[in-house]
């Protein structure tokens, strides 16, 4: 098993400081030992982050890598759509990762995009091919939907828009994600979704993000990191473990990649990599 037979990529939000990109560019040569397919860049609510956004991505350009730009709906106009896609077409970016995001605090327009496929169609009316475009997928149901049908049938519509492809939220439960692939394959749609990998290294960091999106940490993971208290070292070492573990098994299962969750820091995706012989 290699890097260059599973794809893999990594996720970086944009940093606020010239200190925070230079970190940031040590961990992307740290990690670009894995010969990523391409590093992600999200994308803030409403475009908050646009700017840090095109100056990550320049970076990643810049020094000789492939880069796939977030780009969010909500609370977007489609002459500054228009205008950011441009500015990636001439910056040599060919990847996005259209999301419909969520709208700044404070504020109710949600622009002249309501969903995510509503972005895919337009981005593929403006610019043909140019781009392969990812979507978000997730198998265990986005926590705005009204039922598992309901949002399994939304995420089919965003495929057919003109997606190429699509990115899970990250998940622990490894049925949930062949469950909804295979729900997709019976529904017609066979594009590659390509399941996202959260390391743990902070427990409750990752059980406040999971309370945000949705995603289900199994009850016996959570009893067994919250009995370890503050000892950090025993969470990472668990976390390893687990982690590896779902990644054997997805590739196993034929996943079409993995795609991980880095919050800008490399050891843990390194070690997990390392793990499953991918280094």
């Amino acid at each position: 098993m290699s890097s260059q037979t599973q794809p893999i990529s990594f996720e970086f939000f944009p940093t606020k400081t010239p200190e925070g990109a230079t970190k940031l560019a040590l961990v992307r040569e740290k990690l670009s030992v894995l010969k990523p397919h391409y590093f992600s860049v999200t994308y803030g609510a409403g475009g908050s982050t646009q700017e840090g956004t095109i100056n990550t991505v320049k970076s990643i350009k810049e020094a000789g890598y492939s880069a796939a730009p977030h780009l969010s709906c909500i609370g977007s106009t489609e002459t500054g759509i228009r205008d950011i896609l441009s500015t990636f077409k001439d910056i040599g970016i060919n990847r996005i990762v259209a999301l419909r995001g969520d709208l700044p605090s404070g504020h109710r327009d949600v622009g002249e995009f309501r969903y995510a496929n509503e972005l895919v169609a337009f981005i593929r009316a403006e610019t043909g091919s140019h781009f392969h475009i990812d979507v978000a997928a997730y198998p265990e149901v986005h926590p705005q939907a009204k039922n598992s049908l309901s949002d399994l049938n939304n995420f089919i519509t965003k495929m057919d828009a003109g997606a190429d492809s699509a990115i899970s939220q990250y998940f622990f439960n490894i049925d949930a994600y062949l469950y909804f692939v295979d729900s997709c394959e019976k529904a017609g749609m066979d594009k590659p979704i390509v399941p996202g990998i959260m390391p743990i290294t902070n427990y409750s960091r990752l059980a406040g993000f999971s309370d945000m999106c949705g995603a289900e940490i199994p009850r016996w993971l959570a009893k067994r990191l919250e009995a370890y208290g503050d000892d950090i070292d025993s969470i990472k070492a668990l976390g390893l473990e687990v982690v590896s573990d779902l990644c054997e098994k997805l590739l196993a299962a034929g996943a079409p990649g993995l795609h991980f969750y880095t919050l800008n820091q490399s050891k843990a995706s390194l070690e997990i990599c390392q793990n499953i012989g991918l280094k």
